[in-house]
């Protein structure tokens, strides 16, 4: 199955997290957060959710922190929103996808050619 179950609790979590980080969570540790995914477990009980921080001074530890102290603020809002039996634990974990995106980018512009291909023409 493509979308499976779990595909589609995470993509719930992450827009009502989404929303509540904007609204509802008003502890400065966690300012300019942005939620890339959400990856919960077959049997729904745990999520993963991965972070970007936007925090000046590359705060990520500081906002991790300050996720993990809403996290039963945060699960308690998303069991009144999500119609679900079982409201995962929350785990925020730092996303360094576009940190890893952006140094093979660099590499890549290291790179130079050994030797120039003619042109056809």
């Amino acid at each position: 199955m493509p979308h499976s179950r779990a595909a589609r609790v995470g993509d719930l979590i992450r827009e009502e997290l989404s929303e509540l980080l904007l609204r509802a969570v008003k502890d400065p540790r966690v300012g300019m957060v942005t939620i890339t995914a959400v990856t919960v477990t077959p049997d729904l009980r745990a999520a993963r959710v991965y972070v970007v921080s936007r925090a000046e001074g590359g705060g990520t530890d500081q906002t991790l922190e300050g996720l993990k102290a809403a996290s039963g603020f945060l699960r308690g809002e998303l069991g009144r929103r999500l119609r679900l039996k079982i409201i995962p634990d929350l785990v925020f974990v730092s996303d360094r996808t576009l940190d890893h995106a952006m140094r093979i980018a660099s590499l890549l512009r290291g790179l130079r050619p050994d030797t120039e291909e003619p042109e056809d023409g």
